[in-house]
């Protein structure tokens, strides 16, 4: 039994890969190899999309100067963890295709995230995403041309002991579980 699993139980069979993956916030300051990097956007850029539009796009820090940018517009509840983390990745997507609104684009570029984060798992890294950070002034900072939707900030990188993170949040620094799947599977019709 893995330690993950002491937090978290599938009612069905699944792969173990689900229930790995998780959000810590201890991270090193470990860098993370180039080619390891690359290879979460490789596994990102593989997932499915609406006439295969591929609408993310990553907007990486990886030097300490590329990080303090985006430690700018961090609110200071992730600033508390993330500032560890050698890799931070801003997720965007393009809303539109040669004049036509790409209806699934966040949904899309929901699934390059999930693919993302599964192959750092794969490859010994972890992942948190966070939407605690002002979203207008990240736009304006990294210039991001009004027709991409900002959709999160990941930061990315090896994991550390949780006694190096505040001590409310160590308490916090564990896999969690998941609602019943009864609670958002319906059948036939919506139902509250």
């Amino acid at each position: 039994m893995t330690e993950t699993r002491k937090y978290r139980t599938s009612e069905y069979d699944i792969d173990e890969m689900f229930l790995e993956r998780w959000s810590p916030r201890s991270f090193s300051e470990k860098e993370v190899p180039e080619n390891t990097l690359l290879a979460l956007f490789e596994a990102a850029h593989w997932a499915p999309s609406a006439f295969n539009f591929q609408p993310w796009r990553f907007i990486l820090a990886k030097t300490a100067e590329e990080r303090e940018v985006f430690h700018s517009f961090l609110y200071e509840g992730n600033l508390a963890w993330c500032t560890r983390a050698p890799v931070l990745a801003l997720i965007i997507s393009k809303k539109e295709q040669d004049g036509n609104v790409i209806r699934s684009h966040s949904f899309d570029t929901g699934a390059a995230w999930a693919f993302l984060a599964l192959q750092a798992n794969r490859k010994g890294l972890i992942t948190h995403p966070m939407t605690g950070f002002d979203f207008d002034k990240a736009r304006a900072v990294l210039e991001i041309p009004d027709e991409y939707n900002i959709e999160a900030l990941v930061a990315i990188g090896y994991q550390d002991e949780k006694e190096k993170l505040p001590e409310v949040l160590q308490e916090r620094e564990q896999p969690n579980q998941r609602m019943p799947l009864e609670n958002f599977i319906f059948n036939g019709k919506f139902k509250k």
